[in-house]
């Protein structure tokens, strides 16, 4: 393979797998640019692989962009426990707010996002340790299978196994604080590719998973732009590569047992598109646009 041949590989696999692989480390960072500069840094690594070494780029990019988020975590852990009181690691572990700081966002923004689409927060991941977090995202969240979660974790099989119930022990702990949903199996493949179809610009791809009847609504809050409710897959499909085509990044996120996704303009969240499911097809977008509502969210993510 000439080096040209492999440039053009990778340009290959930045299009194909790139909105894959940052939902992947957004899930595993819970920062959007965390996760793109973790997979632009696995993308320079793999243009720096010898030509003819890798015989699956998708395989490969999973294990760095992984293996760079385990090491991303840990880093962040050490700089928690070095920097931080007792009190403070219990705030930013999803405890209670130490004396003195502020909560942030509006109190009412509150209560309206959790009745609205009742979010479940990144911070129940940070109870788990760096391991467990990303064993968890990648086998239950993910699909890999345990034997490829050993090969990227530098652990055994039997020991991925334990950690990864460990994880969905703490977590089940933590429900009653912060529910986290995780996207139900035959509902991945689906935000997959929409996620793809929507980077990709493919109006075709959308449809494939839009039911024929799919309908959409935008709630953009008091004097918010209103697009009232579309009907019909194609119509919802040219309003969505409108507003979250090629340019923004749309990143997978647990709303009460719903697919949900969360879209981001440059590195600044713009939208929560919920997902309304009918079999295998999407029947429903409800998109927040609402800033306030946004604004909440970002401080949480934050």
């Amino acid at each position: 393979m000439t080096e040209q041949q492999r440039d053009e590989q990778v340009i290959q696999a930045w299009n194909a797998h790139r909105p894959y692989l940052v939902d992947l480390a957004f899930r595993m960072l819970g920062d959007i640019g965390a996760a793109e500069d973790v997979v632009q840094d696995a993308f320079a690594r793999l243009l720096r692989e010898p030509r003819g070494e890798i015989t699956d780029d998708r395989g490969w990019l999973i294990v760095v962009t992984s293996r760079l988020c385990l090491d991303q975590i840990r880093s962040a852990r050490s700089r928690r426990e070095r920097t931080h009181d007792a009190g403070e690691i219990e705030f930013v572990s999803g405890g209670q707010q130490p004396p003195g700081r502020a909560a942030p966002g509006d109190p009412a923004d509150r209560v309206t996002l959790d009745d609205d689409v009742r979010l479940a927060l990144l911070v129940v991941l940070q109870r788990l340790s760096p391991a467990e977090r990303v064993v968890f995202v990648l086998h239950d969240i993910f699909g890999v299978p345990f034997e490829s979660v050993a090969r990227t974790v530098g652990r055994t099989v039997p020991g991925c196994r334990q950690l990864a119930r460990r994880a969905r022990q703490k977590i089940d702990e933590n429900r009653g604080a912060a529910s986290f949903d995780v996207t139900a199996a035959e509902h991945r493949q689906v935000t997959e590719k929409f996620i793809a179809a929507a980077a990709g610009g493919d109006l075709n791809g959308l449809l494939e998973v839009l039911a024929p009847d799919a309908w959409g609504d935008l709630d953009a809050g008091p004097g918010g732009t209103s697009i009232g409710v579309v009907r019909g897959a194609v119509r919802v499909a040219r309003h969505l590569l409108y507003y979250w085509g090629p340019g923004t990044t749309l990143v997978t996120y647990p709303v009460a047992g719903q697919p949900a996704l969360l879209g981001f303009t440059g590195r600044t969240l713009t939208g929560v598109l919920v997902l309304t499911m009918r079999g295998d097809k999407i029947q429903a977008i409800h998109v927040i646009g609402n800033p306030r509502k946004l604004s909440f969210l970002s401080a949480q993510l934050g």
